[in-house]
């Protein structure tokens, strides 16, 4: 019997900037596949046909207002804000410690600055749209995806890599 490994400490960093301490919460991307259902002559029972990835989006949230964040919400380019997110996830019983690091790049599509209340911490939220993801575990590349350059790796194997030869590209 095992325990999972549970994350117990991370970093947060925007455009090189840390924000340890700020950064409370951070929701990486889900990763969705576009699928189209199909049945022809003869099926016994549809098939889903794979048209790649859905859109893929990460959000943060602070206990505080982002001034740097707000400031570049403005960027015009797909990948104008870098993003990087680094943890330690703990097994219970084991003590293991297992590293993480998540490489995003983006632009800012929501910025929600919560509510102001005397007295009391706001919450300010922030999602943004992203072009590229890379997650990384202990040193080993998980997955990659670079939607512009038509890169899609999952455990080393590169599932565009004939497409783009195909292409030309």
């Amino acid at each position: 019997m095992g325990m999972p490994s549970v994350l117990k400490h991370f970093a947060t960093f925007i455009d090189g900037t840390s924000y340890v301490g700020e950064v409370q919460e951070i929701t990486p991307p889900k990763l969705t596949r576009k699928m189209e259902e199909f049945r022809a002559g003869g099926m016994r029972a549809p098939v889903d046909i794979d048209h790649g990835m859905e859109k893929l989006e990460a959000e943060i949230t602070s206990g505080g207002w982002l001034k740097d964040v707000l400031k570049q919400f403005g960027k015009s380019t797909v990948d104008g804000v870098p993003l990087r997110f680094t943890g330690a996830a703990q097994r219970d019983d084991t003590g293991e410690y297992m590293a993480i690091e998540i490489f995003m790049r983006g632009r800012w599509q929501e910025i929600d600055p919560g509510a102001g209340k005397s007295g009391d911490a706001s919450e300010f939220k922030a999602k943004m749209t992203l072009n590229y993801y890379r997650l990384v575990i202990d040193g080993e590349d998980i997955c990659e995806i670079d939607a512009i350059n038509m890169i899609e790796k999952f455990g080393g194997t590169d599932l565009l890599e004939k497409v783009r030869s195909i292409l030309g590209v």
